[in-house]
Order: structure tokens, then C-alpha cells, then sequence
């Protein structure tokens, strides 16, 4: 197979690989996390996109070792710029450019990486044994590939913002519109072949705008079934609420009756006090809302001080608990 990409297993071919592999005896020397990423790589089959340079007789010194030196990526901007996606049509980020045979080279290494862990895994899986030399080589290729891949996808990371600017769907989250275009960027990078000669950003710019189109299209479809947003208000009982603003309604009925009919014997001066203050009773309005006075406002009706309104508003208040306490808490 030249210049594609492999084809992928079954869902049933690889549970059988899975058992099969199971069964074989993991090298005793790998650690404990070694062994759990190796047997996450040997059922699945490796893709990488093929190139005739990989058969080669001097690859690695081609790919690796002639290769041009590629400059990493910086990505000290991205955090800031998504903590403040309200200003993201203003902000403008920096990274780095790759050229032309930087971003081939890269590519390149990439791709032979998981071409190695292909092969590596065929090898084992014809030996029918797993053996420590290989389960490493193995392991060192895979963890090399999946570097090569987040370097390529840190590197371009500003393609997906710029591709979201452009992008006019009101209706969708910028960050989740950001976080679908990550994931094409990613499925892009897998499926780049270098090889043909064009920048990976004409082949990753189509992919993300693809898959923005695609989110809209499941969104709009979503919206069609449930016209109407959740709201997790409605998810909720307000039964206690209910029940609890019906208390305090009886207790407030209980406490004019007990005003009105003057249960806690206030005196006279008292029961004034308490009526102006919390517009209950005879000398104040019925109403629900009635209005109740300040302290200085009573103080001025009776001819006394404010401080001295509180002391009988207190004294009276006390009287208020204890008569109600006493007709239902014993």
C-alpha cells in the first residue's frame, strides 16, 4: 500500500485480538504502566499514512538524522485567550510558523513512528509471545508518535481559533466550537499525506470548518426535537419552598391574632410600638404590605428617644415568644 492510510480492524476483529493477546505473557521486567499501554496498542491496528521512504535502507538517518531542525511549538498563549473568550475576536496570538520542509519532515517522522509500531506489533503478533526487547521498542516508537502528534497539533492550534473567528454560528458555544475543532484538527493530522505537496493547513482548514459545519447541523436537528432550552428550574421541587412560605404565613396570622386579641398582655405603650414598627394591628394598615416605621419615625410619634423605642420594642417581642411558645411548644 502506498501513500494511504491503512485500514482499520474490526470492532470484532480486535476483541479477538484482545483475547488473544490476554493470553500471552506480559514481560515481567515492564512496569506496571507499561503494561497497561501495551496491551492498549497490540489489539488495535496502527494507522499511519505510507511513503516509500520508509522501506528504505537508510530511513532513520533520512527521516530523523538529515531532517532539518524543527522548532517547537509555543503555546503559552492558549490558556490566557481561552480563560477570556469574550474579548477572542480581539486578541491576536503568536506561534510558530513551520516551513514548507520543517512541516514535511515532521510529518514524516510522525508517520514512520507509527509505521514502526505497525510493523513492531506484527512481529509480535506473529511470534505469538511478547518479548521484553520488543515490548520496549515497541513502546519507545508509540510514545515518539504520540509526541511527533502533539507537537504537530500545539503547532497549529491557532489554525482552529482563527477558523472559529471566521465562523458565524451564534447559536454555538465559542468553546465548544473550539474544543470540535481540537478533535478535527487531530483526526486531520492522522490522515495528512505529506507526500502530495500541499501545507497541512489547506487540507486541517477544510476538516475544522467541515466539522463546524457538521456541529451545526446536529445542533440545528437537536433544537427541532427540543424547541424549547432546558432549564433546571423545572427540574427542581418547590415543594419545600411551598411549604415553608405556608408556615411562615401561619405563624405571621398566629402573631397578629395574638397582637390583635393581646395574648402577651403588652402594655399600652408596647402594643403601639409594635403595630407602628411592623404595621400590624389597630393603629396601622391590614394590609400585607403595610408599611412599618423607623425607629426615629415611632420615637417621634410616642416622644421618646429611638433608643428607647428599641428597648420596648424588644421587652415587647420577648413577651411575643413567650405567649407564643407557650400556646404550641408545650
Amino acid at each position: 500500500m502506498d501513500q494511504t492510510l491503512t485500514d482499520r480492524y474490526s470492532p470484532l476483529e480486535q476483541a479477538r485480538r484482545s483475547r488473544s493477546i490476554a493470553l500471552t505473557d506480559t514481560p515481567s521486567q515492564l512496569n506496571a504502566r507499561d503494561q497497561a499501554t501495551l496491551k492498549a496498542v497490540l489489539p488495535s491496528k496502527c494507522d499511519y499514512v505510507d511513503n516509500a521512504m520508509f522501506r528504505g535502507e537508510d530511513a532513520r538517518k533520512a527521516i530523523f538524522d538529515d531532517a532539518p531542525p524543527i522548532r517547537q511549538p509555543d503555546v503559552s498563549w492558549y490558556r490566557p485567550v481561552m480563560e477570556n473568550l469574550s474579548d477572542h475576536v480581539k486578541q491576536n496570538v503568536g506561534t510558530v510558523l513551520l516551513t514548507a520542509a520543517e512541516e514535511r519532515a515532521l510529518f514524516l517522522q510522525f508517520n514512520y513512528c507509527r509505521f514502526m509500531v505497525s510493523q513492531l506489533r506484527d512481529q509480535i503478533e506473529k511470534a505469538g509471545r511478547i518479548r521484553a526487547e520488543a515490548a520496549r521498542e515497541l513502546l519507545d516508537w508509540y510514545r515518539k508518535s504520540e509526541r511527533y502528534r502533539d507537537q504537530i497539533a500545539q503547532t497549529n492550534l491557532a489554525l482552529v481559533l482563527a477558523m472559529a473567528k471566521r465562523t458565524r454560528m451564534s447559536e454555538v458555544d465559542f468553546a465548544d466550537l473550539v474544543s470540535e475543532g481540537n478533535m478535527a484538527l487531530l483526526r486531520a493530522v492522522d490522515k495528512f499525506d505529506v507526500a502530495r505537496g500541499f501545507k497541512f493547513s489547506t487540507y486541517a482548514c477544510r476538516a475544522i470548518l467541515k466539522a463546524f459545519s457538521r456541529s451545526g447541523v446536529k445542533l440545528s436537528k437537536y433544537r427541532q426535537l427540543f424547541p424549547t432550552d432546558f432549564d433546571p428550574k423545572l427540574e427542581k421541587s418547590d415543594f419545600m419552598e411551598r411549604k415553608r412560605q405556608a408556615h411562615e404565613g401561619d405563624c405571621a396570622d398566629e402573631i397578629r391574632t395574638i397582637i390583635d386579641q393581646n395574648r402577651a398582655e403588652l402594655t399600652e405603650i408596647e402594643q403601639e410600638v409594635i403595630e407602628h414598627r411592623f404595621g400590624v394591628g389597630s393603629r396601622r394598615s391590614r394590609a400585607a404590605d403595610a408599611e412599618s416605621l423607623t425607629l426615629e419615625q415611632v420615637g417621634k410619634i410616642i416622644g421618646v428617644t429611638k433608643e428607647r423605642v428599641r428597648q420596648i420594642q424588644n421587652k415587647a417581642l420577648e413577651k411575643i415568644r413567650q405567649s407564643l411558645e407557650s400556646e404550641y411548644l408545650i
